[in-house]
């Protein structure tokens, strides 16, 4: 396993930093409450179906993923052998498939291999970027929009027409449902979900409408690089782009329901398109009318994204075995002075403050981690 470290800032549109960095900012805040009994409400996921502000984080980070192989691709795409860039892909892929291994396996060393959890947030962003990728390099945007529309409907007939082997009927509950039931097919109930060991929010079967938001991200980048339309057509097209498919996606959502954990192709379009909305509005404020000033907390996360999710894993850990007066710093410094929850919204407050000091020790000295 290898990483690069380059010393030079490449070349980057400043709003995709932005984005990028806010999303990875989200993600640390919400995966690290000072206490997981004690969270306010738009910082949870959803229970099952519906849709919270916490429920945004992944997807949108995965459309930033399709946007981010345009810009990284387009030049590459003419000068280089396909081949070669394909290759470098699949290597990024292999170790971002590997660092949550290798991660739970330190962590956790008394289930060793038997209990590893194969699926995840890293290996499913891994296989996108993969798939992404390939596609990208080797089809036209035509072809994509067909395999974003197949991979959708594809998936809405799978999860609600093919009958669930072993139930008899075709379901979306999360232990019946077909891609629990793939799940438990391909990695065996010991390398899944360890709050369920039946089913995984990261499962194979979602990897396909995951895919498609993915492929959202490319349609979107494509149409941010063209230079036949002026900044302003464009963002205006995004607009339009971003609430029609939340429309759609409200839509489906009345007979294939919104639902994170299990990547339905209505959870697809809603979160897609709030992306679109919301990267317009980014791209609009500050590479179109210049406003900058705010965007300097968030460039420092975006720059390393990768690097912040994954030391947001091994950090905040070794933060909970230090110990202060007896106590860990949530209940020394946090839970005596706050309310329960606050408390906890304080602690998740400054775990993103120290990676965040973390990545600007990494920005200010011009290192950036491109594995």
């Amino acid at each position: 396993m290898s990483a690069t470290i380059t010393t030079e800032k490449p070349a980057r549109l400043l709003s995709l930093d932005v984005f990028r960095g806010l999303t990875i900012a989200a993600m640390i805040l919400v995966n690290d409450p000072g206490d997981w009994g004690h969270i306010y409400a738009p910082l949870e996921h959803s229970k099952w179906n519906g849709c919270t502000p916490t429920d945004l984080v992944f997807p949108f980070f995965l459309f930033m993923v399709g946007v981010s192989v345009v810009y990284a691709m387009e030049s590459k795409k003419a000068a280089l052998p396909h081949g070669k860039l394909i290759l470098t892909a699949l290597r990024r892929t292999a170790i971002l498939i590997a660092i949550p291994w290798i991660t739970q396996l330190i962590f956790h060393p008394d289930g060793g291999f038997a209990h590893l959890r194969l699926p995840g947030v890293l290996p499913r962003i891994a296989l996108v970027y993969f798939i992404c990728t390939v596609l990208y390099l080797k089809t036209s945007q035509k072809t994509r929009d067909w395999i974003f529309a197949g991979a959708l409907v594809g998936y809405f007939i799978i999860m609600t027409f093919i009958p669930v082997p072993g139930v008899g009927y075709a379901n979306l509950e999360p232990e019946t449902n077909m891609g629990a039931w793939i799940d438990r097919l391909v990695f065996t109930t010991n390398h899944l979900w360890r709050e369920s060991h039946t089913w995984d929010p990261e499962g194979l079967l979602g990897t396909l409408p995951a895919m498609a938001t993915g492929l959202f991200g490319i349609r979107v980048g494509t149409w941010l690089k063209r230079k036949d339309r002026d900044d302003q057509v464009k963002v205006s097209w995004m607009f339009t782009y971003g609430v029609l498919a939340v429309i759609a996606g409200l839509v489906w959502d009345l007979f294939f329901p919104i639902n994170k954990a299990l990547w339905t192709s209505s959870f697809v379009l809603y979160t897609g398109g709030l992306a679109t909305i919301a990267l317009a509005l980014s791209y609009w404020l500050i590479d179109v009318q210049g406003y900058k000033k705010f965007t300097y907390f968030f460039v420092v996360f975006g720059a390393n994204a990768i690097t912040a999710y994954v030391l947001s894993g091994f950090i905040p850990h070794y933060m909970g075995m230090i110990k202060i007066g007896g106590g860990s710093i949530y209940h020394t410094f946090f839970a005596p002075y706050f309310s329960p929850v606050n408390a906890s919204l304080a602690s998740a407050i400054f775990t993103v403050i120290i990676l965040w000091l973390v990545m600007w020790i990494l920005y200010i000295r011009k290192i950036f981690i491109k594995i």
